[in-house]
């Protein structure tokens, strides 16, 4: 009896247990449920969501500081610290900026040198911080800070001019808005983690000041103040804004590595601008052209200037230094000259390198804009037309000079290098033992083959016209010209010319379409190329858009048989 009473309580107890573990098993298996819930809810909230529910004060200061994107803590440690930091960075940043401000005094100045450099008493205010991970590598952090300084600074330049006369000048009224780079590289397994720190100014989004002598007037020497901030602005970017770095080592050990050094060459042939804004009141715009990556006066390219013209063929060629190909860009900017007066912008372009693939010729068209932070110009302003090369360095294997490389090429001349050599080439190779500077020409013949046009417009009474091409080389000046088509918007000529080019690297093939008239033409519209392209390919065909016309397409098919010869530059 006792026996079975015992097994009806073992099976009445393991029943309930059963019960009880299916039971709270199902209530785990709810909770979990909700958790889920709750916690992907959680995962949506903004941070806006998230003030909803508390207000700032429930915030420690490690989360206003990543929630709200403010710097808050940041900055009042700075400003307890600020005045030690005011001590260690007036030396640092006057040792580095016054060898490059005496670099760029200006011709009119004897010496230009800082007499008293103190960044004063007002801190500056951190307004964003970033990690960059793609910058940072496995070695490293790159961090971005954005400051914003409006500061009380005591900065005092000696300037002597070259009479003798000297002027104690105050920089006053600094406003500074910008970001900082900061590069924490090699990380070591020794304390602080870092092996170095690097510095730069990232962008300059904004950097205003004015001048003033101490118990005297500026303006009493004409010229000088323009000429000193444009100093202290070269100064500023030749020496701390980026790409330029400047490194403190924290640990013993050498980090060349992290200096500022060349990556690759730009070749730039700035061909031509069409439909630019007029600047005159009387005639045409005088344009010219400016082209640099780092805004400095050494590093800046100008063309010649052509007057009287809205459609200005420049086809000069410049070839620049790169030292970040995925930040820095190409800058263009158009001015109409005004002689003895100041030169009014046209209109700015910019290119970033990154967009341009290494050894290969991109030929482009930039909108030219007002702005080129803003950006908002909607008024026409005109485009420039330009042929880029970026070449990295360590790749020049690829671009060697077949006679000898101690030749100095331009990119675009090691690229457009022959297969094999005339006996012009062979004949000067031969006599290379002399120590002058040789370029190569690209010589060769180039056969024009004028086929047909399509959809050009009526500018004769019937409706019709009867069309013709001029074929011009612009600096061989050589000229050849197809039949008249007579009433046609559609003609077709497939007629070949053949010419001798003597220096195809900076020649222009211009083909001009004209209307003939018994009393006189009419120039209908007009394509202008560079040699470049079929230099590279050897041949090509296609059809172009008229410039200057309302409508219509030049079909051509070009070929090139080429021939080198050097050409003593010295």
């Amino acid at each position: 009896m006792g026996f079975l009473f015992g097994l009806f309580i073992g099976i009445a107890v393991s029943v309930g247990l059963v019960v009880a573990f299916a039971r709270y098993s199902n209530v785990r298996s709810t909770r979990r449920a909700e958790l889920a819930r709750t916690i992907a809810a959680f995962a949506r909230m903004t941070v806006q969501d998230s003030r909803k529910l508390l207000p700032g004060d429930f915030y420690p200061s490690w989360v206003v500081f990543s929630q709200r994107q403010k710097l808050n803590w940041l900055n009042l440690e700075l400003e307890k610290i600020w005045p030690y930091v005011n001590e260690a960075a007036s030396e640092l940043i006057r040792s580095s900026v016054e060898p490059v401000l005496e670099q760029y005094t200006p011709p009119m100045l004897a010496s230009l040198k800082f007499s008293k450099f103190t960044l004063g008493t007002v801190a500056p205010q951190f307004t964003g911080a970033s990690i960059l991970e793609s910058e940072s590598g496995p070695n490293g952090i790159t961090m971005e800070l954005e400051m914003q300084w409006d500061g009380n600074p005591k900065i005092v330049l000696d300037i002597k001019t070259l009479l003798g006369v000297a002027l104690p000048i105050e920089v006053k009224n600094i406003g500074f808005t910008g970001v900082f780079r900061l590069i924490f590289r090699p990380l070591v397994d020794e304390f602080p983690c870092f092996g170095a720190l690097s510095y730069s100014l990232r962008e300059k989004k904004g950097l205003d000041f004015t001048l003033k002598v101490i118990g005297g007037d500026l303006t009493s020497i004409p010229g000088i103040s323009d000429a000193i901030e444009e100093t202290i602005r070269d100064a500023i970017e030749d020496s701390i804004t980026w790409p330029v770095r400047k490194t403190i080592p924290i640990l013993p050990g050498d980090y060349s590595d992290l200096e500022l050094k060349p990556v690759g060459t730009l070749d730039v042939k700035l061909v031509q601008a069409k439909d630019l804004a007029n600047k005159d009141m009387i005639g045409k715009s005088d344009p010219y052209a400016v082209v640099f990556i780092r805004p400095l006066r050494d590093k800046t390219k100008k063309t010649k200037t052509i007057s009287n013209s809205l459609n200005p063929i420049w086809n000069e060629h410049f070839e620049f230094i790169v030292e970040d190909v995925s930040t820095q860009h190409l800058t263009v900017r158009v001015f109409d000259d005004e002689g003895v007066g100041s030169s009014q912008l046209i209109g700015a372009a910019q290119v970033p390198l990154s967009e341009l693939e290494p050894g290969k010729v991109k030929d482009i068209w930039l909108k030219l804009v007002k702005d080129l932070e803003i950006q908002r110009d909607t008024k026409n302003r005109g485009q420039v037309q330009c042929e880029l090369l970026y070449c990295p360095l360590g790749e020049e294997s690829g671009f060697k000079n077949p006679f000898n490389p101690n030749f100095s090429l331009t990119i675009l001349e090691k690229v457009l290098k022959p297969e094999s050599e005339d006996s012009d080439a062979t004949t000067d190779v031969k006599n290379l033992q002399s120590p002058k500077k040789k370029d190569v020409i690209v010589r060769g013949v180039l056969s024009v083959t004028v086929l047909s046009a399509e959809d050009l417009p009526a500018v004769d009474f019937m409706g019709k016209a009867d069309p013709f091409v001029v074929i011009t080389l612009k600096k061989s000046e050589s000229k050849s010209k197809t039949r008249v088509v007579p009433d046609s918007l559609n003609p077709v000529w497939n007629q070949t010319f053949d010419f001798v080019v003597e220096d195809a690297l900076h020649d222009l093939l211009i083909l001009e379409v004209w209307d003939h008239d018994k009393f006189g033409k009419d120039k209908i519209g007009r394509v202008i190329m560079t040699l470049t392209r079929v230099m590279l390919e050897g041949e090509f065909q296609e059809c172009n858009e008229l410039d200057g016309a309302k409508s219509g397409k030049l079909c051509i098919h070009l070929k090139w048989t080429p021939r080198l010869k050097l050409r003593d530059t010295s």
